[in-house]
């Protein structure tokens, strides 16, 4: 596994949301991310190395009109030039920030498909330094999905909007093939993926769904139903063991959690 927290065009930043009923949220995810015995997050969303990969905000009227749904951040080379594609190829714009002299600093876009996400220059001062050690062991966004009935031309367009590069990804369903997509990082790296709503894939929102490992996944399920939310699709691997499931909080956002 790559470091997740190398800087590069194409990299996920980070995650965050505006929700309704806040502290209630903020329990759900709290508990159910910090399992096992050496917890990969804390009970403030923060990651086990006090880094905020994650963001969970009130829903104020500031950002009545983002959408309640994990907004992943993604480092692009230019922002402006980002949104500027993002708008020709039928995006919209969600918010965006500059400075005193209008450059760009961050925005949240629309796809589309009408799926929110977030860029941000990969010279940011909010991206991690580079490092060489071993994060494999930390709270982090594991992988990105998004699922969509058009996947391949959502995959043009975030080719052009992000300066991701692409790979298919061969499926079956039924007796048919066809193609998903690894979205790739400048190195090279898948960083997310895009896929057909069919197959394995049907029945999944179409949202950015972020996957954050956690330390006991089983746990973590259970407390997800404990606390009021909803195990959309779980799938085991050949020992049996959870490897993967896509759930739904309290209040609807759908995200995956996978074992860390």
């Amino acid at each position: 596994m790559n470091n997740p927290f190398v800087p590069r065009v194409g990299g996920v930043l980070s995650a965050d949301i505006p929700v309704p009923e806040h502290e209630r949220e903020m329990r759900f995810y709290s508990r159910i991310l910090t399992t096992g015995e050496n917890p990969l997050w804390r009970g403030d969303l923060m990651n086990n190395r006090g880094m905020p990969i994650i963001g969970l905000g009130a829903r104020t009227e500031e950002y009545a009109n983002i959408p309640t749904q994990w907004m992943p951040h993604i480092l692009v080379a230019d922002v402006a030039a980002s949104v500027q594609q993002a708008l020709a190829l039928n995006g919209s714009e969600l918010m965006h920030g500059k400075d005193e002299d209008g450059n760009s600093l961050w925005a949240g876009l629309r796809d589309p498909n009408g799926v929110a996400f977030g860029i941000i220059p990969v010279s940011s001062a909010e991206a991690p330094p580079a490092t060489d050690s071993d994060d494999s062991r930390v709270g982090r966004i594991a992988w990105l999905d998004l699922t969509v009935p058009e996947a391949s031309a959502t995959r043009d367009f975030y080719r052009q909007v992000v300066g991701w590069s692409t790979q298919d990804v061969e499926m079956k369903d039924g007796g048919e093939s066809y193609a998903d997509y690894n979205m790739c990082g400048e190195d090279g790296k898948p960083a997310a993926g895009i896929c057909h709503a069919r197959g394995g894939n049907q029945g999944l929102p179409p949202v950015w769904m972020i996957y954050l490992p956690v330390g006991d996944l089983a746990e973590s399920l259970r407390r997800v139903e404990e606390e009021g939310g909803k195990v959309i699709k779980a799938g085991r691997g050949t020992d049996g063991e959870y490897a993967y499931a896509a759930i739904q909080d309290p209040v609807g956002v759908c995200l995956a959690l996978v074992p860390g």
